[in-house]
């Protein structure tokens, strides 16, 4: 029975066997993959005598020459054995069915290939001798061109979060014969702001579930790695778990045991010194040769950093190369690559966000770049406007017609633009500074309910339980009466002191729906969005850090001083009816550890550590807090 439908299928063309749209059935899907590619497992030789272990899918049709399209990832490319075929292959079932040959490789010491693993290899290849990520790539792209039959001498590659890490560094003195990379939420730089840190803040539940499965230890190369299951925390209370673990020393001490080596190394390099700075990848974005397209979510929880400043760091390292594009859409990590993408969590996004990119703006590149196909003609920048939930079309990112305003915090929690600077609102100033108590023992949490795990939710998570809090202040403009679209990153600047000697500031750009707003329809979680403060951009700064990431410095406590830092770039409008608003507070909890508020190494932090502070936000004429906006007409 199953011999006689591949038979079948292996006879229709894609157009024949599927009606538009293409099948979503995994079982569908893998039949025509079994019936239409040959499966090949390599063990590609690197310089060093290394070996990585490679599967290939190869189209049966061999009419004509195909190109090949590259994911080197260390989470395993299963299922292993010649026999044994993955139910769909590329980025989408589409790529399939338009025909490549698909290469899936495990990166050096993952899973089956051979060699030492190390977390975001520094790149360094000064003699012929060196290994990293970029060679390991340039190596196996010339053995591939040479090695595999009908192939057409290009090849692309692409990858989403680590896997995007590892295309970025593909594109780095990348072999001749690759022609075009994408590397998706890519992980760039993880002390300032990708994945485990933000501007020296440990994203807690991030790093400890994801090391406590992914950071064991992986002597020899295996199909299937032992305990690198789910962590069981013992509740489904993240906020209760993680406070209870107290002190981050505790982490190896009650569960990981010393057998996380990557939990430990970062606990060991509490400052961006040489251990982060070599694995800094931005560093090397220069003469990018292959066309490249990053791609990164606006809500994306883990790497929105990492397309930002992949893409800034080509761009400017690379001016030669007019196919350097940026896509950024309305997405949680990954969220471009599975589903629909009409919403996340409560956030409703108007159209098939995910689906559009795909179809329209993905396999069309690499069909133009690959195969030389279609009339696909990237901007600069394609970005999703959420707010208006359209798509623009920039010729620079950010928008060259975005012009700065600033928004200044003011008495009775107002947030008033540029012309209404302190001291200038009616005739005179009437206090110049708000405070709060910051207990860590009683941190705010980042979402109104917690789970153990990193919510992806929270990157448009309603904000109203926090705004009512004591320790958190919130500024907002009046209800707006046009739109206001802001396009591009936002400064912040504020002007504090606390009675301890460190603490944590976050900062958050809050879209207030009005009281009217009308629910979702459906609505099956009941969600009333009347009121509705959608989180758009939300950032910490750890204060030791204000003046250098590799050199911390102690508060004076009741000194005022100054914390400048960049939250990441926004696309997004406040339609008329809506407010601006922004929220400050100093714990956010458990996506962050907590600052013990006393100057130390917090990895090393003890019990006595951690106490109470009171912190001042001043809005005088001389010392004037608030953020600074780009916006677009």
């Amino acid at each position: 029975m199953f011999r006689s439908l591949a038979l079948v299928v292996a006879m229709l063309t894609p157009t024949m066997l599927f009606a538009d749209p293409l099948p979503t059935d995994p079982k569908l899907q893998k039949e025509y993959v079994v019936a239409n590619y040959t499966k090949y497992e390599y063990r590609v030789p690197m310089r060093d005598g290394v070996k990585l272990f490679t599967a290939v899918y190869v189209p049966k049709d061999d009419a004509k020459k195909y190109p090949m399209l590259m994911n080197r990832t260390p989470y395993s490319v299963a299922p292993y054995g010649v026999e044994n075929y993955r139910n769909s292959l590329g980025p989408s079932f589409a790529y399939a069915a338009d025909k490549f040959i698909f290469v899936y490789q495990d990166v050096r010491g993952c899973w089956m290939s051979e060699g030492t693993f190390v977390n975001m290899r520094p790149i360094k290849h000064e003699s012929s001798k060196d290994t990293d990520e970029s060679t390991d790539t340039y190596d196996t792209v010339e053995w591939l061109v040479k090695n595999v039959p009908n192939n057409n001498g290009n090849v692309g590659q692409t990858g989403i979060s680590y896997p995007g890490h590892y295309t970025a560094a593909g594109m780095i003195d990348a072999h001749p014969a690759m022609k075009a990379c994408s590397p998706q939420a890519p992980v760039t730089d993880w002390f300032v702001g990708d994945d485990f840190h933000h501007n020296g803040c440990l994203f807690l539940p991030h790093g400890f579930n994801f090391l406590a499965g992914f950071g064991k230890p992986r002597p020899e190369p295996v199909r299937t790695p032992a305990d690198r299951g789910r962590f069981d925390h013992g509740t489904p209370d993240g906020y209760e778990f993680f406070l209870n673990l107290g002190p981050l020393a505790n982490a190896d001490k009650k569960y990981f045991k010393g057998q996380v080596a990557f939990w430990n190394e970062m606990m060991e390099h509490g400052t961006y010194d040489e251990f982060w700075k070599a694995k800094n990848i931005r560093q090397h974005l220069k003469n990018v040769k292959p066309a490249v397209m990053t791609v990164g979510g606006w809500f994306d929880a883990e790497n929105l950093f990492g397309a930002l400043e992949c893409y800034k760091n080509t761009e400017k390292g690379s001016p030669e190369n007019k196919n350097n594009t940026l896509v950024m859409g309305p997405w949680d990590h990954g969220g471009w690559n599975r589903g629909d993408g009409s919403s996340l969590g409560n956030a409703r996004f108007g159209s098939k966000t995910a689906e559009f990119y795909r179809e329209k703006i993905e396999l069309p590149f690499f069909k133009k770049h690959l195969k030389g196909e279609g009339e696909f003609a990237a901007p600069e920048a394609w970005v999703f406007e959420s707010g208006t939930n359209v798509w623009r079309k920039y010729d620079a990112w950010p928008p060259k017609e975005s012009k700065e305003m600033k928004y200044y915090f003011q008495e009775g929690s107002s947030l008033l633009p540029l012309d209404h600077r302190p001291g200038m609102l009616l005739g005179g100033v009437l206090s110049n500074q708000d405070e709060f108590v910051s207990d860590p023992a009683k941190p705010v949490p980042f979402i109104e309910r917690t789970s153990t795990r990193m919510d992806y939710e929270y990157m448009t998570a309603d904000q109203r339980f926090a705004s009512r809090r004591p320790d958190v202040l919130v500024y907002q403009t009046p209800e707006l009466t046009e739109d206001l679209t802001l396009a591009g990153p936002i400064d912040v600047e504020l002007h504090v002191s606390t009675t301890g000697t460190d603490a944590d500031w976050i900062v958050k750009v809050v879209d207030v729906f009005p009281a009217d707003y009308p629910d979702a329809d459906p609505n099956p979680a009941g969600v009333k969005m009347g009121g509705y403060q959608m989180l758009i951009r939300g950032e910490p700064f750890r204060g030791k850090f204000r003046n250098s990431f590799s050199k911390p410095e102690a508060f004076e406590p009741g000194k005022p001083t100054t914390i400048k830092f960049t939250m990441p770039d926004i696309c997004h409008t406040f339609r008329p009816g809506h407010k601006l608003m922004v929220q400050v507070q100093s714990t956010w909890f458990p996506l962050l550890d907590r600052n013990p508020q006393t100057f130390c190494d917090i990895y090393h932090a003890t019990e006595k550590d951690f106490v109470k502070a009171t912190h001042t936000v001043y809005r005088s004429p001389s010392q004037v807090s608030g953020i600074t906006v780009r916006l677009v007409k």
